[in-house]
């Protein structure tokens, strides 16, 4: 019992840490935010069980579907074809998973160097630099200081049980001093809110138009998840990409994509802000993931608390995704240092160089690109001088 209760907070991080993307995506495709934040969490208990608790990792919603989903649920009013989209890019999943169960994760291993690993890392941090700037913290930097300095505070300086929550921690103090600053926290949405709700379940609608539309974009967020899977085994020190297998990640995906579609959620994938926290806690149990998907179900029913969370200003989560995202930036750098991958070699250099810019620049998909872009450097262009070697 004592343990359970101690898991309790742990478990709120991983929700904090997830929420604000996990809930834009509807806002921004016309889905409905209680349905997505009860898709996430049955997606996410889906996972641990088909990679048997051995991945700890969020889903959440994925960004890569924004354009279609918005199409199809906001202008064209269908949202029984999305979810037709969404249950075809389930399939394409299972197909991956197949096919790479065929021939081998060691591979897929071999065919993705330490060189561009390591940035890749790295870029997924970096990459949502700009929201935790410019869409977040900016809007108020005072506030977005005072988290930040909260956080590290708590995980430098703070008693024990205080390191095991700093992101918990900042977002308390974070809060708090948005209500005492005043002005910048609205309970309206609280009052409004109802006590129960129930998802939104679409029946699908067969429609070609909106499979080729959306079953391509599983490729990419493929690359994503592969290079989410490195960053986590950075994180934990464990190779999850071997074992449980990256063909049970795969079909684990797949099938909470498959089951949030039903729910009348997006389609989920594993998410950068939650490996965040795994890197600042270092507490990489399955279980307190699964407890954030008991929370994120619960509140995707409980409008109320809900609408609580969603009060918290984007300040807030903007001083801690400064911490979060920069620690995943970090581990890709600690990547290539410890596979003592050779700087000093110009072909090398250059795929990093090419792989921080695309995935850093491109506004959409940029780890994917950059993914792809490093890959065909490396084993496409011949090193005139020395080889690689790393």
């Amino acid at each position: 019992m004592r343990s359970f209760v101690r898991a309790i907070p742990l478990s709120f991080q991983h929700v904090f840490a997830m929420f604000g993307a996990t809930v834009l995506v509807p806002f921004l495709t016309g889905l409905d935010p209680g349905s997505t934040l009860v898709a996430s969490g049955v997606g996410t208990i889906i996972f641990h069980l088909i990679t048997r608790g051995k991945v700890p990792t969020y889903l959440g919603s994925s960004f890569a579907f924004i354009a279609p989903l918005t199409l199809f649920v906001t202008k064209q009013h269908a949202p029984g074809q999305a979810v037709t989209g969404l249950i075809s890019v389930s399939i394409v999943y299972g197909i991956l998973s197949l096919v790479i169960a065929s021939v081998g994760v060691q591979r897929v291993r071999k065919a993705i160097p330490p060189v561009v690993v390591g940035p890749v890392v790295a870029i997924i941090g970096l990459s949502l630099a700009q929201t935790a700037i410019q869409s977040e913290a900016s809007t108020h930097w005072d506030v977005a200081i005072v988290s930040l300095l909260a956080a590290i505070l708590a995980s430098l300086v703070g008693p024990k049980q205080m390191r095991l929550i700093p992101i918990l921690f900042g977002i308390v103090i974070g809060y708090v001093y948005s209500i005492i600053r005043g002005g910048l926290v609205d309970f309206s949405g609280v009052r409004t809110a109802s006590w129960v709700q129930f998802p939104h379940f679409h029946a699908p609608t067969f429609s070609w138009s909106v499979i080729l539309a959306m079953a391509p974009i599983a490729l990419v967020t493929f690359v994503e998840d592969l290079g989410h899977m490195f960053v986590l085994n950075e994180i934990t020190e464990k190779d999850v990409v071997k074992n449980p297998g990256f063909p049970s990640i795969l079909l684990g995906n797949g099938v909470a994509t498959f089951v949030s579609a039903l729910l009348g959620g997006p389609a989920q994938t594993t998410y950068a802000e939650n490996l965040g926290v795994l890197a600042m806690t270092r507490q990489f149990s399955s279980r307190i993931i699964q407890g954030a998907a008991v929370i994120a179900i619960i509140l995707g029913l409980l409008g109320k608390f809900g609408a609580l969370i969603h009060s918290i200003p984007t300040a807030v989560m903007g001083g801690i995704g400064i911490l979060l995202y920069g620690m995943i930036a970090a581990m890709g750098i600690r990547h290539m240092i410890e596979e003592k991958v050779n700087l000093a070699n110009m072909k090398n250099l250059i795929i990093v160089a090419v792989i921080f810019i695309v995935g850093v620049g491109y506004a959409n998909n940029g780890i994917a690109y950059a993914t792809i872009a490093g890959l065909l450097i490396y084993w496409l262009i011949p090193n005139l001088g020395n080889r690689a070697e790393k």
